[in-house]
C-alpha cells in the first residue's frame, strides 16, 4: 500500500510549511496576546466591561504619541485617519502645503485635494529628506500666512524616508509662520521614536495595524487646542469625521459615531498594555537595533553589486519601522516570490519607485521590522533571503548574516 505520509524519491520538501512571517509594512505581525484577547464573545456596547475598558484606553493612547492632549477615534484604516484629519481642519478652499518624501505623502495631498482643500505639494522625492531650507524659503514667501497647515509623514511608508520633524518644527518658529504642523505617523508610531508636544506637533494621525500591533480597521488623530481653535469653523466636517464628540464624548456611542468596533479594542488594549510593559524607550531601541541589523546586511550583500542597495543613503534619514531596498529588476520580485513560496517569508513590494507597468518595478522591495518583532524574526527573514540570493543565482556579497548578527549582539 502506498504510504501517503512518506516523502516521494528525490523530492524537494516544502519549506515553506510552519508559521508564516509577514514581514511587509503592515498589517504588521499579530501577537498572540493581541488574538487571543480578540478570541471572545461580543460583548455588552452600551454599559459595563466595555466601557469602562474604553475609558483607560485613551491615556495610553496619548502616552504612545507622546501627548497630553486630545485624541479621537475612527473606524477605518490610515486613509480614514487623513480624512478625519482633513474634514475637522479645512474649509473649502483653505491651502495646505505637502511635504512629500513618497506614495504616501503624496496619498494625503489627493485626499484634501479631492475634498476641496487648495494643496500645493513640495516633492523631494522616493529617496530624499525635506529639504528644509527649501521649505523655509517658500514659508518666507507666504507673507499673508494662507498656509493654514504643513501636512508630512514622519515616516513614508514606500520610501522609508524619516522626516526630521523637530527640525521641521524649528523652520515654522523661525519664519514665525502660523500654519499648523500636521504629521503622519501610520508608519511610524511604536516604532521610530515621536514626542507630539514636545516637538510642536498640533496634529497627528495613525492607525492600528503596524507599530500598534491590531488588525487594521482603526484609525486615531491626535490634536492640539490651536488644531481645534483652527478647525472650529471648519465647512468639511460632517457628522461621522467630527473629532468633538470623538475626543469628548457625553455617551459610549459619541466615541464611534455609532457602534464600538468592539473585537479591535480588545485587542488594542492588549497591545497598548504590551507597549507599556516595555517601556517606549525600549521599543524604540529595540526597533533601531533590528533596523541596523537589516542595514547592515544589505550593505554586505551589495559589496560587488551595485545593484543592491538601500533606498535612502543616510541612516539619519531612514526609518526604523521599515527599510526600502533594491535589487535591479527583476531580481526584487524574484527573491519576493522564492522567500514567500519556498520559505513562508513574505516581503513587501516596492512601492511607488515605479508604476507596475514598468519592468523597473520588479526591482525594488521592502523589509519590516516594525511592531511585534523580535531578534530571531528579524535574523531568519535575513537568513532566507540569503538563502533566496543563493538558490536564485543573484550576485551578492559575503557576511551578511554575520554583520547582522554583530549588530544583534553588540545593541
Amino acid at each position: 500500500m502506498h504510504d501517503t505520509l512518506s516523502s516521494l524519491p528525490n523530492a524537494r520538501p516544502d519549506l515553506s510549511r510552519g508559521r508564516p512571517y509577514l514581514a511587509i509594512p503592515g498589517p504588521s505581525v499579530m501577537p498572540d496576546r493581541v488574538l487571543n484577547a480578540m478570541h471572545r464573545a461580543a460583548p455588552n456596547i452600551y454599559a459595563g466591561a466595555l466601557p469602562e475598558m474604553v475609558a483607560a484606553l485613551w491615556p495610553d493612547l496619548r502616552a504612545v504619541a507622546g501627548t497630553a492632549q486630545h485624541v479621537a477615534a475612527y473606524i477605518g484604516n490610515g486613509h480614514a485617519a487623513w480624512e478625519a484629519a482633513n474634514a475637522n481642519l479645512f474649509s473649502r478652499g483653505d491651502r495646505a502645503l505637502v511635504l512629500s518624501t513618497g506614495r504616501f505623502g503624496l496619498g494625503w495631498a489627493e485626499s484634501a485635494r479631492a475634498m476641496g482643500v487648495e494643496v500645493e505639494v513640495m516633492d523631494f522625492g522616493t529617496s530624499a529628506p525635506v529639504d528644509m531650507a527649501q521649505v523655509e524659503a517658500r514659508l518666507r514667501q507666504d507673507r499673508e500666512g494662507r498656509i493654514k497647515a504643513v501636512l508630512t509623514t514622519h515616516v513614508d511608508t514606500s520610501s522609508s524616508v524619516r522626516t526630521d520633524i523637530p527640525a521641521l518644527r524649528a523652520v515654522l518658529d523661525a519664519v514665525a509662520h502660523p500654519a499648523l504642523l500636521c504629521v503622519d505617523c501610520i508608519a511610524s508610531l511604536g516604532c521610530d521614536e515621536y514626542h507630539m508636544d514636545a516637538w510642536g506637533v498640533d496634529l497627528t494621525v495613525a492607525a492600528s495595524q503596524k507599530g500598534l500591533m491590531t488588525p487594521p480597521g482603526m484609525s486615531f488623530v491626535w490634536f492640539s487646542d490651536k488644531a481645534r481653535a483652527a478647525g472650529a469653523e471648519a465647512d468639511l466636517r460632517t457628522p461621522y469625521w467630527d473629532w468633538r464628540k470623538r475626543a469628548a464624548p457625553e455617551e459610549f456611542w459619541q466615541y464611534w459615531a455609532g457602534t464600538a468596533p468592539t473585537h479591535h479594542l480588545f485587542g488594542l488594549r492588549e497591545a497598548l498594555s504590551m507597549l507599556r510593559e516595555e517601556g517606549m524607550a525600549n521599543v524604540w531601541a529595540r526597533h533601531e537595533v533590528l533596523a541596523r541589523a537589516v542595514w547592515a546586511a544589505f550593505d554586505a550583500w551589495a559589496v560587488g553589486n551595485a545593484r543592491i542597495g538601500l533606498n535612502v543613503a543616510d541612516p539619519a534619514h531612514r526609518s526604523r519601522a521599515v527599510t526600502a531596498a533594491r535589487l535591479g529588476a527583476p531580481d526584487a520580485t524574484r527573491l519576493r516570490d522564492w522567500t514567500e513560496t519556498q520559505a513562508g517569508v513574505t516581503l513587501g513590494i516596492g512601492l511607488g519607485m515605479a508604476l507596475p507597468s514598468d519592468p523597473a518595478w520588479h526591482g525594488f522591495l521592502r523589509v519590516a521590522h516594525m511592531g511585534h518583532v523580535n531578534a530571531h524574526m528579524t535574523l531568519g527573514a535575513l537568513g532566507v533571503m540569503q538563502a533566496g540570493l543563493i538558490a536564485l543565482d543573484i550576485p551578492h556579497g559575503p557576511g551578511a548574516l554575520e554583520a547582522a548578527a554583530r549588530v544583534i549582539a553588540l545593541g
